[in-house]
């Protein structure tokens, strides 16, 4: 079964924007624990924009389930965040400085022998790794090149022409998951999946391990609440 690991960054921002500690969100990630998550995500920026530095202690005293934090290798302070907390996962992120949201997988035939290295750092200390990719076969043959233990499928153009062809929108995806499995590889997947096109994919890709869900998540338990929100997302799943 696919696992959803709840990314709970927007808790994060709302709290922020008024200062102080409302919503709570080490009591949101509790929560969406409680109503059946698998995972709790988070990607801390160095603007600590959303999430802090901080959250993720509090985060990894206490909650239960996968705790994935992904972010930009490339900022020290983020290599040394993960290795005083060792998640059960770190996804590799190529984040630009101040960028708003992820946009891009890493090319992991020109980055190969650093994304190496990094895996290599993290799996030392006994925490899976996940790269962050284009549906692109050609990046995930690569990316396997790099020892990382999984790939995560950058989901953001899926989702935006689910509407208009789904079949051609979901192509590319079966392509990379089928190259991931031919390469050992695991499969993740995220960025703009939500109540409308997750069952979709997940029916039409193979080996599909995990789905990481924020924005959409969130702003769906505005209206609908939380365990309810959780509990079609996971139907979604089946």
């Amino acid at each position: 079964m696919t696992k959803l690991s709840v990314n709970i960054n927007k808790i994060a921002t709302l709290r922020n924007s008024r200062g102080g500690n409302v919503p709570n969100v080490l009591s949101a990630a509790l929560a969406c624990e409680k109503f059946g998550t698998e995972g709790i995500t988070v990607h801390p920026r160095p603007d600590e924009r959303h999430i802090r530095y901080q959250d993720v202690f509090d985060l990894k005293a206490k909650i239960s389930t996968e705790f994935n934090i992904e972010g930009n290798c490339r900022e020290q302070k983020f290599i040394d965040l993960v290795l005083a907390n060792t998640p059960a996962q770190v996804t590799l992120v190529p984040d630009e400085e101040g960028q708003l949201t992820s946009n891009h997988g890493w090319d992991t035939i020109k980055h190969r022998e650093y994304l190496s290295e990094m895996v290599s750092l993290f799996q030392s200390e006994g925490i899976r790794v996940s790269i962050f990719v284009d549906p692109d076969e050609k990046m995930v043959e690569a990316a396997a090149k790099t020892g990382t233990d999984r790939v995560e499928l950058y989901t953001e153009a899926y989702a935006t022409d689910f509407h208009s062809n789904r079949e051609k929108a979901i192509e590319p995806y079966v392509k990379a998951a089928l190259a991931a499995q031919k390469v050992g590889l695991g499969l993740n997947a995220g960025h703009d999946l939500d109540l409308h096109n997750l069952q979709y994919f997940k029916q039409n890709i193979p080996g599909l391990l995990e789905v990481s869900i924020g924005h959409a998540l969130i702003a769906d338990a505005l209206y609908l609440g939380l365990e309810e929100t959780i509990k079609r997302y996971l139907a979604c799943l089946k």
